[in-house]
Parts: C-alpha cells; structure tokens; sequence
C-alpha cells in the first residue's frame, strides 16, 4: 500500500469513529457497545494493511535484477573527411560523424585493444553499402538516408561490440562540385538547343513537304487562311508557282507560265503573232528562278524582303539534299537589308503560319 493510501485509510477511520461517537451519545449506549467500538477502530487500520501486503505480493526478480545491474558504458569516437565511393567512377563523397558503440560480454580470453577501431570499421562499412548505390549529384539527400541507417545499435562483423553513428555530415570536394555543376549546364543547354533544332527541322519539312509542295498544296493553303479573298488569291496565283518552283528547285510548269508573265506585267501575245522567243538560258540556276520571282514582286536589290525569303528557300533545299543550289541561293541574295515602308502580306503570313506549326 502506498503512502497515500495509508493516509486516506487512517482518515477515513478517525471520521467513522467520530460518527460512531456522535451517535453513542446521541443514543446513549451501554459501556460495552463503546468497547466494542473501540476496539473496531483499533482493528480495521491494521487488517487493511494487512489485506493490501497480500495482494500486492513479491517484488518481481527482474525490477530487482534492473535495479541493480550497471549501466552500460558508451563510447564515442569522431571521424572526418573519409571518402566513400558513389556510383560513378572517380567522384567520393565526403563522410564525417560521431561513432558510439560499447562493448558486449567478452569471451574468456578474448581481449580486445582498440575498440573504437572495430567501431569505426562497422560504420563505415554500412556506409559504405549505401553510398557505392548512389550518384554523387544529391550529397544532402544522401546525408539524411545515412543519418537513419546508421542510426541504429547494431553488431559488428567480430561479435565483440555493438556499434552506431550520429551527427552524419556527407559532402563533395568543391572541384568535383563544380564540375557536376558544369555538367548540369550543360546538359540543360543542349537540350534546349536540340529543342529549337526539332522546332526548326518541323518548320523547314512542314513549308517543303506541306505548304510549298507544289502549287496547289500552296492555292489550297492560302485559301485556307483567306477564304474570303478568293480574288487576291487569283491575283497571286503566278507569285505561289513561282515561290514554289523555287523551293522545289525545278522550273516553272508551262501551264501556269503565262501566270507568271501577267505578274511581271507582260501578258503572253496570242499564239498566232507570237514572236520567236529569244535564246533562253541553256542551264538556268535556282537563283534566275528566284531572281526573277523576287523582280516580279516588285523586291529590288537592296531590299530586306530578297534576303530574308532567299535564307527561307535556301533552307528548304538545303533540307532536299541541295546544299550547292542552297549555297548558290544564299550567295547570291546574302546582302546588306534596306528595310522597305511595308512588307507584302503573302511574306508575312508564310512566315507566321511557319512559326506556329506543331513540333514533329
């Protein structure tokens, strides 16, 4: 029974007796009824206690032997600066913490000299296992990982102490650091140029292979975005052959010549007093086709527009396999630009629609 039971059990008998006095004289009792109380309030105390010894019973072995067993003795040693290898060849991580182990029961016989050595060996090794599995680009998060694999007492390989570590610290030497920060630049700016080489590559096959096909893939896509100009869409019938023929490196097809004639002003004579045509170029380049789509839209040398729509063609030949008529269309127009007052608006929705194409 403990000390406050003890006291509320005292309380409450001293309480009962003064009742039981209250009411004998209230009553006025014989003298052997204040014997008998007398000797109850003697007795009940003593019986309580002794009921609550009883039933508490022994104190267990095992508290006893708890009680009196000794402590066990902790030891600590502090490593810094060790490296541990990661997943890639010549990059370590920088391993520093405080070693606790102690020494279980020694065998008889068995006297061991440096403790803190085997201590130490036990940690590293499970160190070790975990670091040899990791790349050394997140040494912080790796920190953490250790923190809780170390954390707990464990055997080492002898069987002679039980060994754990603490305030893990794991880093990089600042070289190695600064490479792998250059190896993140660069390969975040690779795969931005490779993006803009995709998008570059889509714009050049969806203006060769879609817009400027042949002629009619050019009709049908400037009637798409102008379906209500089907007149300026006649009109500019002779400048889309004449930028496709361009495009495609081959010749303007008779049947739409005499568009092109209309659009650089001189419309065909009729058959029957046409004149005989003066001797043609045997060979004529790509760049006479462009020269002379550039001279009957009106762009002069000098002119922003030349250049501009000539790097455009140049490009999707070069795409084709063509890179000397490519070089030939460049060089040719590769000029100082004279910005004109305006730009024609066949140049400018090219441009845009070119501009807004999906990536392949």
């Amino acid at each position: 029974m403990t000390t406050a039971r003890r006291t509320t059990t005292v309380f409450l008998t001293v309480l009962c007796g003064l009742l039981a006095t209250i009411a004998g004289l209230a009553q006025q009792w014989p003298a052997w009824a204040w014997a008998v109380l007398a000797a109850l309030l003697i007795a009940l105390p003593a019986l309580l206690f002794r009921a609550a010894s009883l039933r508490r019973g022994p104190m267990p072995v095992s508290f006893e032997e708890q009680r009196t067993a000794a402590p066990v003795e902790r030891n600590e040693h502090r490593i810094s600066h060790v490296a541990l290898p990661s997943q890639w060849a010549d990059y370590d991580f920088v391993f520093s913490a405080t070693v606790r182990w102690y020494l279980l029961s020694p065998e008889p016989g068995d006297l061991i000299l440096n403790p803190a050595g085997l201590a130490v060996e036990a940690v590293l090794e499970r160190a070790r296992a975990v670091t040899e599995k990791r790349e050394p680009t997140r040494p912080s998060l790796l920190q953490h990982e250790l923190s809780g694999v170390l954390s707990r007492m464990l055997p080492d390989l002898t069987g002679h102490l039980q060994a754990m570590a603490e305030d893990v610290t794991v880093t990089l030497l600042q070289p190695d650091q600064e490479r792998l920060d250059k190896l993140a630049d660069v390969r975040k700016d690779k795969a931005v140029w490779e993006h803009q080489r995709t998008y570059e590559q889509s714009k050049r096959q969806y203006l060769g292979e879609d817009v400027l096909k042949d002629t009619g893939s050019a009709v049908v896509w400037w009637l798409a975005k102008h379906d209500e100009h089907v007149e300026k869409t006649v009109t500019d019938l002779g400048l889309l052959a004449q930028l496709t023929s361009a495009a495609n490196d081959s010749d303007i097809p008779e049947r739409l010549q005499h568009l092109v004639d209309e659009q650089l002003g001189h419309p065909a004579p009729a058959p029957s007093t046409m004149p005989d045509p003066l001797p043609a170029d045997p060979d004529p380049q790509p760049a006479d086709h462009l020269a002379d789509f550039f001279d009957s839209m009106g762009y002069t040398a000098g002119d922003v527009r030349r250049s501009f729509l000539a790097k455009q063609v140049a490009d999707l030949i070069r795409a084709q396999d063509q890179d000397e008529a490519a070089d030939d269309v460049q060089r040719r127009f590769d000029q100082p630009p004279s910005f004109p007052a305006d730009t024609t608006e066949t140049l400018h929705d090219i441009e845009n629609e070119a501009g807004h194409q999906p990536e392949s």
